[in-house]
């Protein structure tokens, strides 16, 4: 039995949310949900987090867990907002530790947690979690990050920044903890699956040559024409390839917001005495 998959794309931050969901049971996980900020004023919405719930509501599923492949350094994760509606865990790789570990520093988050309390549920290699008759496969696939992790649940595979679409090819590997010969690992391990695997990413960034986006691939076309990591690709040429690469990338334009609100598990930082919240910005610091 395979799950049911709704994508939605936030055109802000080039990400892909899912809700999958167990035909059957009709009992869903929300996967890297979006909370949306502006960082010309500080605001917040929950706009993209509710359109989330609004197909959940209307398609009569029932929300079991909350999925998130990794810290995202590029949008700020609304998964705190859905656990407060629903109710529904929270959930991230173990390795999640050490990412706290080095931001929590850099922002002197005092408040997280340093045994990833502030999550639901931390997941390793090998771990299931029940998504009614069908079951959520964990596999750990760093590089990216070292908190990195590979949902699959039947047919489908969601991970996360690992792979992007074949025309556009693969994470960066040089935030704390990422490294190009462990993605590449990880990107063989995902790879290894049965190629009529679907695999859905956590963002396109509509290369050029292509006018729509696009977020569902398989393991086949990846193997095939993926174009940093196809059949043929050696450890060293894929190393040579992603470290020239990332030398030439700039920081994501929401990294310092979103990675503070991220090891909180979607939380903002604790408001002042005066009752505002503030986020962080460390001045010439990464």
């Amino acid at each position: 039995m395979n799950p049911q998959v709704k994508g939605f794309f936030d055109p802000a931050t080039f990400t892909v949310s899912y809700v999958v969901h167990d035909p059957t049971s009709k009992k869903a996980a929300i996967i890297d949900p979006v909370l949306d900020f502006s960082p010309r004023n500080g605001r917040t919405s929950t706009a993209s987090a509710d359109a989330l719930l609004s197909y959940i509501s209307e398609q009569r599923l029932e929300l079991v867990w909350l999925l998130e492949s990794h810290a995202h350094a590029d949008h700020l994760s609304a998964a705190h907002y859905l656990h407060e509606k629903t109710g529904a865990p929270i959930v991230i790789g173990s390795h999640i530790t050490d990412v706290q570990r080095v931001f929590g520093a850099l922002f002197e988050a005092d408040d997280v947690k340093p045994d990833g309390g502030d999550f639901g549920h931390l997941v390793s290699e090998g771990e299931t979690l029940p998504l009614g008759e069908l079951e959520i496969a964990v596999l750990h696939t760093p590089g990216h990050t070292p908190a990195c992790v590979t949902y699959l649940i039947g047919d489908a595979a969601f991970v996360g920044d690992t792979l992007f679409m074949p025309d556009y090819g693969t994470a960066r590997a040089d935030f704390p903890g990422g490294d190009a010969a462990t993605l590449y690992r990880s990107i063989r391990k995902i790879l290894a699956l049965p190629p009529q695997t679907r695999i859905f990413v956590g963002h396109d960034y509509l290369p050029e040559g292509r006018s729509n986006f696009h977020w569902e691939t398989s393991v086949a076309e990846q193997k095939a024409q993926n174009v940093h990591a196809h059949d043929g690709i050696s450890e060293d040429a894929f190393v040579a390839m992603r470290t020239a690469r990332d030398a030439t990338l700039d920081a994501p334009q929401l990294i310092l917001p979103s990675l503070q609100v991220n090891i909180r598990a979607g939380a903002m930082p604790p408001p002042s005495a005066e009752g505002h919240v503030y986020l962080r910005i460390p001045v010439n610091a990464i």
